[in-house]
């Protein structure tokens, strides 16, 4: 469930109007309900109970700091991928201690930051990041705790760019590769093994490769225990699904069943990173129509957020449920809904069915608060927008809109 809904044919974010939030901080506009982040977090946590777990939210889904606060309140955890993450997560007061540093490329400056910050684990994904991070955890003279992220050769059935466990992809290790790497582990000397971890991949609708990956790690686990090791941890991942149009992926309570289930017979400690299926229904992007135009073969209706705003349509071909603000009656069209960017890709749907729209309409762009801002971009020199979060009647300017002087601030020594 989420909360942003019709009232009198008018869209609300909780219990604010979006028309009175465009007037105060203008469009493009990403907005998020506090209220759906709280609900969705709890789902999720709560899905299972009665097994020691840890929620690790993934912070490349959305990195801004008051999402990031509003669930370490609740007692979330991160899934950090780089230096930056690590840094935003520690400034939203996350406890380091509950903070999982995955990544195929962590940078030596990088370790050496999490090192000092006494995070829980990193996810160590090829032999040679392991005696990098041996390595700098020696000159520090401090211990590393470490997972190795297996590669279990599962097809998660979603798109091949946010597929991750399968033998093609650049991420982990294969199983023997990582049963090599787990004997090395145990013999380097600032070097702790304590924990498993498996990603397979994003936007999953089926439970079913989640329990053949797991199934697999559980028959490796067994072999660890040969070698005397003292894991702690298994971290599964994310990448349960959310609805963008007629997916229908499962409850976390059905995916938290169908896990506890698998690992009754353990004493692991289970990490799950759930990202979009926290945040994604949680945020809107809102736009305003600049023009609309026909030509004889298609509609366009020209807004002003554009693929630098918004990139997953034109990455991934990806579909966003767009509304009118204002509720339109009468009969529908077919048009392209796209932007100013000068790309031919530079577009947020294309043979959309839409009410007939006006200039100045404002249009909800749903499904917008995982891997929306946080992958938006200065492209064509346009400012970034803004991010507001809506607690109840109450708006927060959780990041102010760009200006064109952000655009140069790192070029000053050029004027």
């Amino acid at each position: 469930m989420n909360f942003f809904e019709y009232r009198n044919g008018e869209l609300y974010a909780e219990d604010i109007s979006i028309k009175e939030l465009v007037q105060e901080f203008d469009t493009p506009l990403y907005v998020y309900s506090a209220k759906t982040l709280r609900r969705h977090y709890e789902a999720f946590d709560s899905a299972f109970e009665g097994t020691r777990h840890m929620t690790c939210f993934s912070v490349k889904a959305n990195s801004n700091i008051c999402v990031l606060k509003l669930l370490g309140q609740m007692g979330a955890g991160v899934d950090i991928v780089s230096g930056g993450e690590l840094f935003r997560a520690l400034k939203a007061g996350i406890d380091p201690q509950k903070i999982v540093y995955s990544g195929v490329g962590k940078r030596e400056h990088e370790i050496r930051e999490a090192l000092l910050s006494n995070i829980l684990m990193f996810n160590v994904e090829s032999r040679q990041e392991l005696e990098r991070i041996n390595q700098v955890a020696s000159e520090m003279e401090v211990q590393a705790r470490i997972s190795l992220r297996i590669n279990p050769d599962v097809d998660p059935q979603t798109h091949p760019y946010i597929s991750t466990g399968l033998k093609k992809n650049k991420f982990g290790l294969e199983l023997e590769q990582a049963w090599e790497s787990y004997k090395l582990a145990r013999e380097l000397s600032n070097i702790e093994p304590v924990g498993i971890d498996c990603h397979i991949g994003s936007q999953l609708t089926s439970v079913e490769p989640f329990l053949e990956a797991l199934e697999r790690i559980k028959s490796f686990y067994g072999r660890l225990q040969e070698l005397g090791l003292d894991i702690k941890y298994l971290d599964l991942g994310g990448g349960l699904g959310i609805t963008y149009d007629q997916e229908e992926p499962p409850h976390p309570a059905e995916f938290g069943r169908a896990v506890k289930e698998s690992l009754k017979d353990t004493d692991l400690t289970l990490i799950l990173e759930p990202g979009r299926v926290i945040a994604g229904n949680a945020g809107i992007m809102v736009t305003r129509v600049l023009y609309t135009k026909g030509t004889p073969s298609k509609n366009f209706v020209i807004v002003d957020a554009a693929m630098n705003d918004l990139m997953r349509p034109s990455l991934y071909g990806s579909y966003h449920r767009i509304e009118p603000v204002q509720e339109k009656s009468g009969r529908l069209y077919t048009a392209d809904v796209v932007g100013p960017i000068c790309e031919t890709g530079d577009f947020l749907a294309q043979g959309r069915e839409l009410p007939r729209l006006e200039q100045d309409d404002l249009l909800a762009v749903h499904s917008a608060g995982a891997y929306g801002f946080t992958m938006a971009s200065q492209y064509n020199s346009r400012p970034r927008p803004a991010e507001v979060l809506v607690d109840n009647d109450q708006a927060v300017l959780a990041r102010r809109r760009e200006v064109y002087f952000d655009l140069l601030q790192l070029e000053e020594q050029c004027f």
